[in-house]
């Protein structure tokens, strides 16, 4: 049997996928990412090599890194666009779903997915953090909340408090005052989350969304979000069968598994 690896170095967070050569995953995490992107990407494949039963990285018939720190994975025998790797790991897992809102740590993406799991066409906002995950960080500290548990705030609300603030900073200090003056959690909960699907409109509309899409990275765990681009889009989003932050990384390992047997020799030892 043959294994494939993709691992997925985020600003944030990096996983990492291992799968046998009929496409099943083997090993799968998500860890915290650390200052370094090269050490990030060794402890996670550690991990799912462990799951594999593995020894190393060498075991494997090709690796493929993605995501941020993609040209800081030391064993990969290639790197491909997180971009290209959402789309191929959503396709692998519902083949039905062709647009994707990847909401990552720092930027927001729209993308449209072609018949065979390519990208068909996206639209990228990477000027500000707000809509990001580090911005739901930033609001569940103001709240005093997990991310968790504020993911799931706004489904109680039964009015909605408007965030007018465009910037991370600037809501962070408004929700800080709304909160001070009383107002209720929920509804200002509310008003973050559909402040946050009205930016994901433009990003849906560029992919091509008409009747569905998925959420990928780690805010598609947040229910008040999903609930909140429902309304907004008036579409359905749904709900994959593998966890939605390891979609780059599935995506990886799946070029790596249609990639085949791993080359005799590196491109930098052929010099």
């Amino acid at each position: 049997m043959k294994y494939y690896g993709g691992c997925d170095v985020g600003s944030t967070y990096t996983k990492a996928v291992i799968l046998d050569e009929t496409g099943k995953i083997v090993g799968s995490t998500t860890i915290k990412s650390k200052i370094n992107a090269e050490e990030s990407a060794r402890i996670a494949m550690k991990e799912v090599l462990g799951q594999a039963g593995l020894n190393s990285e060498s075991d494997l018939a090709y690796l493929i890194g993605t995501g941020y720190g993609r040209n800081k994975v030391p064993f990969a025998d290639e790197n491909i666009s997180e971009i290209s790797c959402h789309a191929m790991g959503v396709h692998v897992t519902n083949p039905n779903v062709k647009a994707i809102i990847d909401i990552g740590g720092q930027d927001v993406k729209g993308i449209a997915i072609d018949t065979d799991g390519t990208v068909k066409n996206f639209a990228m906002n990477d000027k500000c953090a707000a809509g990001t995950g580090r911005f739901f960080e930033a609001m569940a500290r103001s709240f005093e909340m997990s991310l968790s548990d504020f993911s799931k705030l706004s489904l109680q609300a039964k009015n909605i408090i408007p965030i007018t603030a465009q910037c991370t900073v600037f809501a962070e200090s408004e929700v800080i005052t709304l909160v001070g003056e009383g107002k209720a959690m929920d509804e200002i909960a509310a008003g973050i989350e559909m402040s946050v699907a009205k930016r994901c409109f433009v990003m849906a509309k560029k992919a091509g969304a008409t009747d569905s899409i998925t959420l990928t990275g780690g805010c598609a765990k947040n229910d008040g979000l999903k609930d909140a681009i429902e309304k907004v889009l008036k579409i359905k989003v749904v709900d994959l069968a593998v966890d939605p932050q390891l979609m780059g990384a599935l995506g990886a390992a799946e070029y790596a598994r249609q990639k085949g047997v791993r080359p005799l020799l590196r491109k930098e030892e052929y010099i």
